[in-house]
């Protein structure tokens, strides 16, 4: 007798009670990946009501015609809000006000250990929403620079970076050299407690409209809270046979590039702990610990 293969019509059909089980199984499997997408779902839509909230209160508290962009950090948010403890917020704003000088001020704060109620965010209660640390930049262009005195007296303001070497000593008689700003590639910009700037605009001497570079260091005061414009010598401009600025000349132009900025004036109210110089702007970084939500504009 000549046996044959087997076939696939050939094989035992599985019993009933196994197929029911794979269905039942695969039912599972789905309702559990909906339930995860479900939570997930819900954990980013809270998310975004509490960013939603907290960039409404930053709006009216920073006095902004816009709401500034929050990002709530770490997940899930929903046990964050539960325990009205989060890790960490970022907070970034651009066109500030601030005062009757300043028009255009970019913020940017980083909060850490934010204790904040979900109660509290929603019934608008800033007092009660408190920050364990704040990092924060504040970015203040050469535009409104020019509204602070004695800067005011200044045509035509511009603010360049420069090095704290040049500032001092020149540059006997080669270029001025381009500061870096990175270390390597893909790292951050270092914020220095001083570092150099060059100042240049045109101020009336002698009845002469005169083009001037001032070269100064701008140092951050965490003592006394200030960022201080502290000119070291001028150039005339490139409309001048030469650059050397006589004595005279020095000593009576020098004061107007001699400036102070209060830090206590700016939003969130920092420490300074550097400073940083770029083309058009300067950048004031600061911290603070233990902080009320409320307290950033002051």
């Amino acid at each position: 007798m000549v046996s044959r293969p087997v076939t696939r019509d050939d094989r035992p059909a599985p019993r009933p009670d196994a197929r029911r089980r794979g269905r039942r199984a695969r039912r599972w499997v789905i309702a559990l990946v909906v339930l995860v997408l479900l939570l997930v779902g819900a954990d980013f839509g809270a998310a975004a009501y509490a960013e939603h909230m907290i960039s409404q209160k930053a709006r009216t508290q920073l006095q902004l015609t816009d709401d500034p962009s929050v990002t709530i950090h770490g997940f899930p948010f929903l046990t964050q809000a539960l325990g009205g403890d989060y890790s960490h917020i970022s907070v970034s704003a651009a066109g500030v006000p601030v005062a009757d000088k300043l028009q255009d001020v970019a913020v940017n704060a980083e909060l850490e250990d934010v204790t904040a109620p979900l109660s509290d965010i929603t019934n608008g209660n800033t007092k009660a929403i408190t920050i364990g640390k704040l990092t924060g930049a504040v970015t203040i262009k050469a535009a409104d620079l020019a509204r602070l005195s004695p800067l005011d007296k200044i045509k035509d303001l511009r603010i360049e970076p420069s090095t704290s070497e040049y500032v001092q000593n020149g540059d006997s008689g080669q270029s001025e050299p381009t500061p870096t700003t990175t270390t390597t590639e893909g790292q951050a910009d270092q914020d220095e407690s001083s570092t150099g700037v060059r100042i240049s605009g045109h101020l009336q001497f002698a009845g002469k409209d005169l083009e001037i570079f001032c070269f100064a260091m701008i140092e951050a005061d965490a003592k006394g809270g200030t960022i201080d414009f502290v000119p070291k010598r001028l150039q005339f401009g490139n409309d001048q046979e030469t650059t050397v600025v006589p004595q005279a000349v020095q000593n009576a132009l020098m004061p107007n590039f001699k400036a102070s900025i209060n830090t206590k004036d700016l939003p969130l109210s920092v420490t300074p702990t550097g400073v940083r110089v770029q083309s058009g702007s300067v950048t004031i970084k600061g911290e603070a610990t233990n902080v009320s939500f409320a307290d950033l504009s002051k």
